[in-house]
């Protein structure tokens, strides 16, 4: 199943805010469904009208069929026995969506959601900046007034919403920045990840953030790529990824931890302090990969304490 049939049905979900009978859906995005997990809701649209199950076009009233069953009346096929299946439906869980954008985000769990407007929402502050979640480009356009409600003085806004065909750039004006959510977002280890660096990090912007560049490392050191991990790229913390790059460093030489945890910036005693993982976390695919590639990747002495990358001995 594609990552990007899933993720397109999640957004398209996202953008119509209504459920949509899987008999509408495409085989591919069927099979999504099942992979989507807590993402999707199953539901039931109308008691009283489906979707024909023949055409699939037009919708047509339920009705007995006189022995027990029921028959859709479709304007243009006239009678069709329903099955359970034929009245079955989709929706998006989007509190799922909003919980797992402000995770991708990195923003603080001390930040509520907040309800700002019909269709749009306020994530929080991802380093300063607010956030907010929008449907529909439209219904910002047609209420400017809402920045005015989330605007922090000296720091831009930040605004997630569904792709509009006939927009081209920024639709907004300086200080606002738009994501489209269909291109600066993915699905990945069960959540949501940002594609491309965030801006308040690093002005470089790139399509495919994990490509490796340094070994298995992307050219942030944000991702690491290894054949025996089944969940694809894996997406390490700022401070997993200060640690990874201070060991890059020093090119496959044992070094003790105090000299690692100086090159890294980091205030833990040892490396495999910002690896550790909780107990709610683990067997998260999230938690366990960085986990995972620090074993990999990084060897070490119990006495006295030196840490080594093997993989950097080679780095120029």
């Amino acid at each position: 199943m594609s990552t990007h049939v899933a993720w397109s049905l999640a957004c398209r979900l996202f953008r119509g805010g209504t459920p949509i009978f899987r008999g509408a859906l495409s085989p591919a995005e069927v099979t999504a469904c099942a992979s989507l997990g807590a993402a999707i809701k199953p539901t039931v649209i109308s008691r009283n009208f489906v979707l024909c199950p023949y055409c699939q076009l037009q919708s047509g009233q339920i009705v007995g069929d006189g022995k027990g069953g029921q028959v859709c009346q479709c304007p243009e096929c006239g009678p069709i026995t329903l099955t359970p299946d034929d009245r079955a439906a989709v929706m998006l869980d989007e509190g799922w969506l909003r919980s797992k954008l402000r995770m991708a985000l990195e923003i603080e769990s001390r930040d509520g959601i907040t309800d700002i407007a019909d269709g749009v929402w306020r994530l929080g502050d991802a380093r300063r900046s607010p956030v907010l979640l929008a449907r529909s480009l439209y219904r910002l356009w047609s209420d400017p007034s809402i920045f005015e409600r989330v605007r922090i003085a000296g720091a831009e806004i930040r605004v997630i919403a569904p792709k509009a065909p006939e927009v081209r750039g920024n639709p907004f004006a300086l200080g606002i920045q738009w994501l489209p959510l269909e291109e600066r977002f993915t699905l990945y280890g069960g959540g949501i990840a940002l594609i491309g660096s965030d801006p308040y990090q690093s002005p470089m912007m790139v399509a495919e953030p994990w490509a490796t560049y340094l070994g298995p490392f992307s050219a942030d050191f944000r991702w690491v790529s290894l054949d025996d991990w089944p969940h694809g790229p894996i997406r390490c913390t700022e401070g997993q990824a200060a640690v990874f790059k201070a060991l890059w460093s020093f090119k496959g030489v044992k070094v003790d931890a105090e000299r690692v945890m100086l090159k890294a910036g980091q205030d833990s005693q040892k490396p495999n302090d910002l690896f550790k993982i909780k107990k709610e976390n683990k067997g998260k695919p999230e938690y366990e990969g960085p986990l995972h590639a620090y074993r990999t990747l990084v060897k070490s002495t119990q006495r006295p304490g030196e840490y080594w990358m093997p993989c950097a001995s080679g780095a120029s």
